[in-house]
Protein backbone atom coordinates (compact mmCIF):
# COMPACT_ATOMS: atom_id res chain seq x y z
CA UNK A 1 0.00 0.00 0.00
CA UNK A 2 1.53 3.59 -1.07
CA UNK A 3 1.29 5.90 2.03
CA UNK A 4 1.26 9.61 0.99
CA UNK A 5 2.38 12.52 2.72
CA UNK A 6 1.03 16.17 3.54
CA UNK A 7 3.29 18.77 3.32
CA UNK A 8 5.34 19.24 6.71
CA UNK A 9 4.02 16.06 7.80
CA UNK A 10 6.31 14.12 9.83
CA UNK A 11 8.15 17.34 10.74
CA UNK A 12 6.65 18.32 14.10
CA UNK A 13 10.10 20.33 15.08
CA UNK A 14 10.02 22.64 12.22
CA UNK A 15 6.15 22.69 12.51
CA UNK A 16 6.38 23.90 15.97
CA UNK A 17 8.76 26.55 15.27
CA UNK A 18 6.88 27.80 12.83
CA UNK A 19 4.38 28.18 15.25
CA UNK A 20 6.80 30.15 17.69
CA UNK A 21 7.97 32.09 14.75
CA UNK A 22 4.06 33.30 14.06
CA UNK A 23 4.08 34.46 18.18
CA UNK A 24 6.52 36.16 17.79
CA UNK A 25 6.00 38.23 14.84
CA UNK A 26 2.75 39.07 16.37
CA UNK A 27 4.57 40.24 19.85
CA UNK A 28 6.94 42.33 17.84
CA UNK A 29 4.31 43.95 16.00
CA UNK A 30 2.32 44.27 19.35
CA UNK A 31 5.21 46.05 21.43
CA UNK A 32 6.18 48.01 18.36
CA UNK A 33 2.23 49.40 18.16
CA UNK A 34 1.83 49.48 21.49
CA UNK A 35 5.06 51.31 22.52
CA UNK A 36 4.46 54.03 19.50
CA UNK A 37 0.88 54.94 20.34
CA UNK A 38 1.72 54.98 24.47
CA UNK A 39 4.49 57.74 23.08
CA UNK A 40 1.63 59.63 20.86
CA UNK A 41 -0.84 60.10 23.52
CA UNK A 42 1.89 61.39 25.67
CA UNK A 43 3.51 63.51 23.75
CA UNK A 44 1.59 65.34 20.77
CA UNK A 45 -1.58 67.21 20.80
CA UNK A 46 -4.40 65.97 19.60
CA UNK A 47 -5.38 66.52 15.95
CA UNK A 48 -2.06 68.72 15.43
CA UNK A 49 0.78 67.49 13.41
CA UNK A 50 4.34 67.26 14.12
CA UNK A 51 7.14 66.93 11.90
CA UNK A 52 9.91 64.70 13.63
CA UNK A 53 12.68 65.83 10.50
CA UNK A 54 11.69 68.83 8.72
CA UNK A 55 12.92 67.79 5.37
CA UNK A 56 10.33 64.51 6.06
CA UNK A 57 7.40 66.97 6.32
CA UNK A 58 6.75 66.44 2.55
CA UNK A 59 6.01 62.97 3.04
CA UNK A 60 4.26 62.30 6.42
CA UNK A 61 3.88 64.16 9.13
CA UNK A 62 2.94 62.22 12.75
CA UNK A 63 -0.67 63.92 13.60
CA UNK A 64 -2.37 62.04 16.98
CA UNK A 65 -6.22 61.34 15.96
CA UNK A 66 -8.52 58.94 17.67
CA UNK A 67 -10.64 56.16 15.96
CA UNK A 68 -14.11 54.40 16.99
CA UNK A 69 -13.88 52.51 13.23
CA UNK A 70 -12.50 49.86 11.41
CA UNK A 71 -9.09 50.28 9.87
CA UNK A 72 -8.37 53.81 8.68
CA UNK A 73 -11.69 54.89 10.46
CA UNK A 74 -14.09 53.05 8.29
CA UNK A 75 -18.05 52.09 9.97
CA UNK A 76 -17.59 53.97 12.91
CA UNK A 77 -21.13 53.13 14.21
CA UNK A 78 -20.31 49.29 14.45
CA UNK A 79 -17.39 50.01 16.93
CA UNK A 80 -19.57 48.21 19.64
CA UNK A 81 -18.80 44.37 17.54
CA UNK A 82 -15.22 44.96 16.53
CA UNK A 83 -13.68 43.08 19.15
CA UNK A 84 -16.35 40.55 18.94
CA UNK A 85 -15.37 40.62 14.87
CA UNK A 86 -11.72 40.55 15.79
CA UNK A 87 -11.89 37.30 18.13
CA UNK A 88 -13.71 35.80 14.94
CA UNK A 89 -11.11 37.01 12.75
CA UNK A 90 -8.51 35.00 15.09
CA UNK A 91 -9.96 31.94 15.03
CA UNK A 92 -10.49 31.45 11.21
CA UNK A 93 -6.59 32.99 11.14
CA UNK A 94 -5.78 29.61 13.57
CA UNK A 95 -7.47 27.55 12.16
CA UNK A 96 -7.15 27.80 8.54
CA UNK A 97 -3.61 29.95 7.59
CA UNK A 98 -2.02 27.94 10.49
CA UNK A 99 -2.12 25.27 8.10
CA UNK A 100 -1.35 26.89 5.74
CA UNK A 101 1.28 28.64 6.86
CA UNK A 102 3.31 24.50 7.62
CA UNK A 103 3.56 25.17 3.73
CA UNK A 104 6.40 27.84 3.97
CA UNK A 105 7.85 30.30 5.53
CA UNK A 106 5.84 33.28 3.60
CA UNK A 107 2.78 32.28 4.80
CA UNK A 108 4.44 32.30 8.17
CA UNK A 109 5.58 35.64 8.19
CA UNK A 110 2.31 36.83 6.71
CA UNK A 111 0.31 35.44 9.51
CA UNK A 112 2.09 37.07 12.22
CA UNK A 113 2.02 40.34 10.59
CA UNK A 114 -2.07 39.93 10.14
CA UNK A 115 -2.72 38.48 13.72
CA UNK A 116 -0.26 41.36 15.40
CA UNK A 117 -1.98 43.73 13.63
CA UNK A 118 -5.27 42.30 15.01
CA UNK A 119 -4.56 41.84 18.56
CA UNK A 120 -3.45 45.52 18.66
CA UNK A 121 -5.95 47.56 17.16
CA UNK A 122 -9.39 45.23 17.39
CA UNK A 123 -8.36 43.67 20.81
CA UNK A 124 -5.90 45.40 23.10
CA UNK A 125 -7.11 49.14 21.72
CA UNK A 126 -10.57 48.83 21.93
CA UNK A 127 -11.25 46.78 24.99
CA UNK A 128 -8.19 48.66 27.16
CA UNK A 129 -8.88 52.54 26.03
CA UNK A 130 -12.32 52.63 23.83
CA UNK A 131 -10.78 53.51 20.42
CA UNK A 132 -7.97 53.30 18.16
CA UNK A 133 -4.76 55.86 18.57
CA UNK A 134 -3.70 56.65 15.09
CA UNK A 135 -0.65 58.95 14.12
CA UNK A 136 0.81 58.25 10.41
CA UNK A 137 -0.45 60.58 8.49
CA UNK A 138 1.13 61.15 4.76
CA UNK A 139 1.49 64.16 2.31
CA UNK A 140 2.26 63.20 -0.26
CA UNK A 141 0.02 62.87 -3.47
CA UNK A 142 -1.76 60.79 -4.19
CA UNK A 143 -1.90 60.09 -0.18
CA UNK A 144 -2.31 62.97 1.41
CA UNK A 145 -6.11 62.04 1.86
CA UNK A 146 -5.20 59.28 3.48
CA UNK A 147 -6.54 58.07 6.68
CA UNK A 148 -4.36 58.49 9.33
CA UNK A 149 -3.12 54.76 10.57
CA UNK A 150 -0.66 53.10 12.64
CA UNK A 151 1.85 50.55 13.19
CA UNK A 152 -0.81 47.87 13.51
CA UNK A 153 -2.91 49.24 10.58
CA UNK A 154 0.29 48.90 8.32
CA UNK A 155 1.13 45.02 9.95
CA UNK A 156 -3.03 44.04 8.75
CA UNK A 157 -2.51 45.63 5.51
CA UNK A 158 1.55 43.81 4.33
CA UNK A 159 0.26 40.46 6.04
CA UNK A 160 -3.19 40.38 3.97
CA UNK A 161 -1.02 41.47 0.98
CA UNK A 162 1.75 38.78 1.39
CA UNK A 163 -1.01 35.83 2.64
CA UNK A 164 -2.95 36.58 -0.97
CA UNK A 165 0.38 36.47 -2.96
CA UNK A 166 0.84 33.27 -1.98
CA UNK A 167 -2.06 32.23 -2.69
CA UNK A 168 -2.31 33.43 -5.70
CA UNK A 169 1.17 33.01 -7.12
CA UNK A 170 3.03 31.28 -5.31
CA UNK A 171 1.27 28.14 -3.94
CA UNK A 172 1.85 24.89 -5.29
CA UNK A 173 -1.20 23.05 -6.38
CA UNK A 174 -1.64 19.57 -4.48
CA UNK A 175 -0.82 17.17 -7.54
CA UNK A 176 -3.34 14.47 -7.37
CA UNK A 177 -2.93 10.98 -7.41
CA UNK A 178 -5.09 8.87 -9.78
CA UNK A 179 -6.55 6.16 -8.07
CA UNK A 180 -4.31 3.72 -10.94
CA UNK A 181 -0.97 4.70 -8.84
CA UNK A 182 -2.86 1.98 -5.94
CA UNK A 183 -3.92 -0.63 -8.82
CA UNK A 184 -1.42 -4.19 -9.37
CA UNK A 185 0.22 -4.19 -12.63
CA UNK A 186 -1.68 -6.44 -15.36
CA UNK A 187 -1.00 -9.83 -13.92
CA UNK A 188 0.25 -8.28 -10.87
CA UNK A 189 -2.44 -10.01 -8.51
CA UNK A 190 -3.77 -13.00 -10.44
CA UNK A 191 0.33 -13.87 -10.35
CA UNK A 192 0.75 -13.19 -6.50
CA UNK A 193 -2.40 -16.01 -6.06
CA UNK A 194 -0.95 -18.33 -8.40
CA UNK A 195 -3.18 -17.97 -11.15
CA UNK A 196 -0.79 -17.62 -14.51
CA UNK A 197 -1.67 -13.99 -16.29
CA UNK A 198 -3.19 -13.82 -19.50
CA UNK A 199 -1.05 -15.47 -22.29
CA UNK A 200 1.27 -17.04 -20.22
CA UNK A 201 1.86 -21.03 -20.97
CA UNK A 202 0.89 -23.35 -18.96
CA UNK A 203 2.94 -24.12 -15.82
CA UNK A 204 5.70 -26.55 -15.41
CA UNK A 205 4.90 -29.61 -12.74
CA UNK A 206 5.58 -29.72 -9.69
CA UNK A 207 8.96 -32.02 -9.18
CA UNK A 208 8.06 -35.41 -8.62
CA UNK A 209 5.45 -36.08 -10.11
Amino acid sequence: MTIHHEPGEGRPLARRFRDFLIIGIAVAVVVADQLSKAWVRRNLLLGVPWDPLPWLRPVLSFTYVTNQGAAFGMFPQLRAVYPLIALTVLGVLFFFFRGLAASGWIPTIGLGLLLGGTLGNNIIDRLWHGFVTDFIDFNFWPMHDWPVFNVADSSIVVGVCILTGYLLFLEEPRAATPAQDNLPAAGEGTAAAGVPAAGAGPSAPPEGS
